[in-house]
């Protein structure tokens, strides 16, 4: 079985906490406070619980934790929309970083959700 960290879903949910990790420093103190903190707690929590699910031993464990990955993502995205919307997050390059991550990320969570279902993922 593949380490959780080999995985394309779990590098896309790492990739994107890592983006909005990064450029939090560059937003003001009231965006850091209000939305900011929320944000990064929620798509640091997609990984987190795609690697504690996957860390468990029955289908139906591993699928509630996918299924909280898969609200982390919702409520992240949600978190995004408002951001540009209020222009925190601003330039077309930078939304688009965060939309190309989005896209990618969003099929590939829920394909490996349903896949949980098999015996072990990554066998």
């Amino acid at each position: 079985m593949k380490d959780i960290c080999e995985l394309d879903v779990y590098r896309l949910a790492e990739a994107l906490a890592d983006k909005i990790w990064a450029d939090f420093d560059g937003w003001s103190e009231k965006a850091q406070r209000t939305m900011g903190y929320q944000m990064i707690r929620a798509a640091d929590s997609i990984s987190a619980n795609l690697a504690e699910g996957y860390g468990r031993y029955s289908p139906a464990d591993r699928k509630n934790f996918y299924r909280y990955a898969r609200g982390s993502f919702e409520e992240t995205k949600a978190w995004l929309r408002k951001a540009i919307r209020r222009k925190v997050i601003q330039g077309q390059d930078e939304i688009s970083k965060y939309k190309s991550l989005i896209d990618e990320l969003g099929p590939k969570l829920n394909a490996f959700i349903r896949t949980t279902n098999m015996k072990r993922t990554g066998k």
